[in-house]
């Protein structure tokens, strides 16, 4: 069976910003955004209600299997940065352990990695 990846997406985040009017914030617009745009092969998206990452959102997490690394990255924009976020996925997606090769990570990932969590089952035997 192949895992799945989820792409979590802080639907509260502000992104230091008020809230508009209608009370749309940018983690919610991002998460319509990449709705419209559908994610990569293996990979679904999921809201979460809060990364606790508020000063410098918007933010997501991406997650696989027990055997995988979690990532969380911020300072991400509603428009963007919608490419590097699908492309970063479909990355970590591929990587069987979710680690990323440096040399191939979105320029974005590379300096906005807010928490690497390590997985759950240990790889090392």
């Amino acid at each position: 069976m192949t895992e799945i990846t989820e792409l979590l997406v802080c639907v509260k985040c502000k992104r230091g910003t008020e809230v508009t009017g209608d009370g749309e914030r940018p983690g919610t617009r991002l998460m319509e955004e990449l709705q419209a745009r559908g994610m990569p092969e293996g990979v679904v998206l999921k809201a979460a209600e809060c990364l606790q990452n508020c000063d410098h959102g918007c933010s997501v997490a991406l997650r696989g299997g027990p055997a995988k690394w979690t990532y969380v990255y911020g300072n991400l924009h509603e428009t963007s940065h919608l490419d590097t976020l699908l492309e970063g996925a479909a990355l970590y997606h591929e990587a069987g352990d979710g680690l990323i090769p440096w040399r191939t990570r979105p320029e974005h990932f590379k300096r906005n990695c807010i928490a690497r969590i390590p997985p759950l089952e240990d790889n090392n035997g």
